[in-house]
């Protein structure tokens, strides 16, 4: 939320240099506020568990915010119990004719597939299409991030020899611009990683309507955005629960794969034992997409929302 202060203060001028939130006392005496409107798409098998993660980093805003869990109708969850789909989410063609403030996409465990193989692809696209006029800003996860990079820009994603698993450094690109979505990151901080395809830097910086703000030396480019803030693509799961990689892990292991521990993330032989060093970030991320990407330049009226 905005701090309220004269607009003749020195101060006023300083932190709105500075892309702070400042509100003069007029515009604050006339706000008009309502509640925002999420939409998340859920495509991650594990759906309660996902759909509680991000609730989790939504909450954590002083702004009320309204969320609408979503599905696809062109293909059928199996891990998750049919009278929790029916009753709490709601398809593509139930909301299309809505507007929201923001937009969450998830990951999906499809990512060594084709794109166009994958069975809810076309409906994906569809979606993808709607958020440009129906969506402020969309926040892209993972998989999803991917898809949306190969739908609106062409960008391919490359398989790896070894799974990216793990917890990863991350740099912040420090070019002189303040990006008010890494506002109060550190320069260097970790984010949670899970995929068998990488995402390389150098496929994005020739494209004018994208930008790095964030890249690792093993995970690769892991925040980027589009120019007018439309669009965010984090590569990796900063909303991960401290066990969540443990659990994976392990669910692996007993499948029998040959999957290796994930990096830097436990701290003892046994596996029992998790560092958790990525959580300030998540909830610093999270609030500031929420502010400064969806609450500050989302209409009052959500119907004026559009391309």
């Amino acid at each position: 939320m905005p701090i309220v202060i004269d607009k003749d203060i020195p101060a006023f001028k300083i932190l709105t240099g500075e892309r702070i939130f400042v509100m003069d006392r007029e515009r604050a005496c006339t706000q008009e506020i309502r509640p925002i409107e999420i939409a998340i798409l859920n495509l991650m098998p594990t759906k309660e568990t996902t759909e509680t993660q991000f609730m989790r980093l939504l909450s954590n805003s002083p702004l009320q915010v309204n969320i609408t869990l979503i599905k696809t109708s062109s293909y059928n969850a199996t891990h998750v119990d049919k009278g929790h789909l029916d009753k709490f989410y709601k398809t593509f063609t139930e909301v299309k004719s809505r507007k929201f403030d923001g937009m969450i996409i998830t990951g999906a465990p499809v990512e060594n597939m084709p794109f166009e193989k994958v069975a809810y692809w076309k409906e994906l696209e569809e979606i993808l299409n709607w958020t440009k006029s129906n969506v402020t800003s969309t926040l892209f996860i993972c998989w999803g991030a991917q898809a949306a990079l190969y739908h609106f820009y062409g960008i391919k994603k490359h398989n790896l020899k070894e799974k990216c698993f793990g917890i990863f450094a991350h740099q912040r690109v420090r070019d002189g611009v303040i990006e008010p979505l890494m506002r109060g990151i550190s320069d260097e901080f970790h984010m949670p990683h899970s995929r068998h395809t990488v995402i390389y830097a150098k496929d994005i910086l020739h494209i004018d309507k994208l930008k790095i703000l964030a890249y690792s030396k093993r995970a690769g480019a892991s925040v980027i955005k589009s120019v007018d803030n439309r669009q965010v693509f984090v590569t990796g799961h900063m909303e991960y629960d401290r066990e969540t990689l443990k659990n994976e892990y392990e669910r692996d292991v007993a499948r029998g794969l040959d999957i290796k521990p994930p990096v830097n993330y436990f701290t003892d032989k046994n596996h029992s034992e998790v560092k958790m060093n990525w959580s300030s970030t998540a909830n610093l991320f999270y609030i500031n997409w929420l502010n400064y990407y969806v609450y500050q330049v989302t209409p009052f009226d959500i119907n004026k929302i559009e391309k």
